[in-house]
Order: structure tokens, then sequence, then C-alpha cells
């Protein structure tokens, strides 16, 4: 012990007690490179670990701390070190995610400044509605499709359980949007729903108890996805995709099934945004005067000149004019 400590001790009792100098080594500005690391998929994310695909194996992970709180999600195609043999027990890192081609986002409510990302790399939604059982809810259908056109995702309307009401005023009101509509209930041949999906990454987004999981159950046989029932009262289906999920279709192509939504917040979303997935209309408002919401109540409205001298259709812009208000009319 040097003097110089002993009388630190002697002159001061508490002095041999201070806390230890640390001695840890300085931090380097050098990141990893992460070399060895191997690509892989997430299938689910489930309180802190993620299931992910490398190659057909699947693998458990945790995140690094650098990726944030929301920063992989179901679909991100990421890059792992660690045990990725997939064997019991064992845990991979997931330490970067590549980049995304696709984002769906959502906000709580059209006054949450914060989006919540669902799914990434998809390139269609599709949206379920049940035409009774719950009943249909228009509105929350128009604002998943304005979700659809922000994310750039090619949408698609399937309407369920035509066993108990008829679909055709639901179909007059989306046919002038050019969407693919299926109409199916129990026992539906589905060839025709396969072709479109085989090949793409299709997300499924609705209520609880349209119908969601009975649909991916008929579309991969033996995946066994739990189906729930309505509340005769509320009208409300119960919860029974806790988590989105990443699965594969026997003919090619993968579905996400997500868990049933009440509200799906849009104030993430620009006006150009959705315009933009309408070329037809896109063309025609760059006529308008400068702030047009291009609603009906706007006074000199290039949508309605060019309904006026036959350029476009009126059902077309009253489907697009509904679509966009839902959007800008908080609720739903």
């Amino acid at each position: 012990m040097s003097s110089r400590r002993r009388e630190a001790i002697t002159d001061d009792p508490h002095a041999g007690f201070d806390r230890p100098a640390r001695r840890s080594r300085p931090r380097t500005k050098d990141r990893p490179t992460y070399d060895d690391a191997i690509e892989g998929v997430v299938v689910t994310v489930d309180r802190g670990r993620y299931r992910c695909l490398v190659g057909d194996v699947p693998v458990t992970a945790t995140k690094a701390r650098t990726l944030g709180r929301t920063g992989v999600i179901v679909g991100d195609r990421v890059r792992l070190v660690g045990d990725t043999t997939g064997v019991e027990g064992s845990l991979a890192r997931i330490v970067e995610v590549c980049d995304r081609v696709t984002v769906l986002r959502r906000t709580a409510d059209d006054d949450d400044p914060w989006e919540r990302p669902i799914v990434a790399n998809a390139d269609q939604l599709m949206i379920v509605a049940a035409l009774a059982d719950p009943p249909p809810r228009p509105g929350m259908i128009d604002r998943i499709l304005v979700a659809a056109y922000d994310a750039g995702l090619e949408p698609l309307l399937a309407f369920t359980k035509a066993d108990l009401a008829v679909p055709d005023d639901l179909v007059r009101v989306y046919a002038p949007l050019g969407l693919r509509i299926f109409v199916m209930e129990p026992g539906s041949d589905l060839a025709q729903l396969r072709d479109v999906l085989a090949g793409h990454t299709s997300v499924l987004v609705g209520h609880s108890g349209v119908g969601k999981s009975t649909l991916v159950n008929a579309l991969i046989p033996g995946i066994g996805r739990a189906t729930g029932v309505v509340n005769e009262v509320t009208g409300r289906g119960r919860h029974t995709s806790s988590a989105a999920i990443l699965l594969e279709l026997p003919g090619g192509g993968w579905v996400i099934d997500t868990p049933g939504v009440r509200s799906f917040g849009l104030s993430h979303v620009t006006a150009d945004s959705i315009i933009g997935a309408f070329p037809d209309l896109a063309e025609v408002v760059t006529d308008c005067p400068r702030g047009c919401s291009h609603q009906s109540l706007e006074p000199e409205c290039a949508l309605d000149v060019a309904v006026a001298d036959g350029r476009l259709d009126t059902e077309r812009v009253a489907s697009f004019r509904r679509m966009e208000g839902a959007w800008q009319q908080p609720g739903h």
C-alpha cells in the first residue's frame, strides 16, 4: 500500500470504503460487421422472442438492443448471428433488418401521432369482412383501403358468410374502385382465390369474428388456426389471433394472419398517397384549385368537371370520395 493511501486511511476512517475506480475498457467506435450473419424472415413475435425461418429451419431469436422497441416486425427480412440451428433451447440474435419494400401501418386513432407498423414486405392486403354476424362496416373497410393504398399494397376484398346475407349491395359499393372481390361461404371453392394469392405475400385484416382464421384454415389444410364466435349481444367477435403470423401457402406464396382490429387510425396518411393510387383521378386533380380536398362540396373541383364532360365515371368518383371522406373524418 502506498504511503499516500496509508495517510488517507489514517486521516479519514471512511476513506477506504470509497467506490473503486472503474477499470472498464474505453468504448470503441468500431461496430461489429457481423460478416458471418445469415438471413431469415420473421414469422411471428411473442413476448420479446422472434420466430424466424432460416431456409426451412424455424429459429428462435432475440434482437439487438440497437434495433429499438418496435424495430422488428412480422415479414421483416433480417440477419441473425448466434445459434441458428433451431434445436430446442437454442437462441439466435437479430442484428440487422434488411430494407423493407413495403410497411403496413396504422395508428391507435386519428389523433395519435405514433405510427404502429403491422407487417413488412407484403404486396397484397386482403380486407376480410363478414356479410352478417357481425354485420359489415363500410367505414372500416374504407379506412383499411386507405391504409393499403398508402402502403403501396394491392387491395383485395373477401366477403365471408354469404350463406347468411346477400352480397350484392356491398359488392356494388366497391366495384367502381376496380377491386378484385371474392364472395364465399362455408365450403366455397377457393381455387380462384388461391390463384390470386399464389406467388404473393398477402396480409389479412379485418374485425374479430369475420372469419380470417377460418379462411386461413381452408387455404392451408391442417394449419389449425383457432377460430372464435361472435357475441350475440354486442355483435363483436372474440380475438382468436393474438399476434400476426406469416404462413406459407401450399401452392406458393405467403399469407399473414393478423389479430382482429376494432379501429384503424390514419393520422400518418397524406392526401397525395391516396390520390396517387388512382392514376386516372390523379391526372385530373392537377387542375384543382390549391387546397382542394376533392370532395363534392368543393367549388371548382376538377373531378366534378371530368364527370360532367364524361371523362370519369360518376360511381368511381363517388366511391373514391367516400373512401377519402372516411379518412378525413375521425371515428369508425
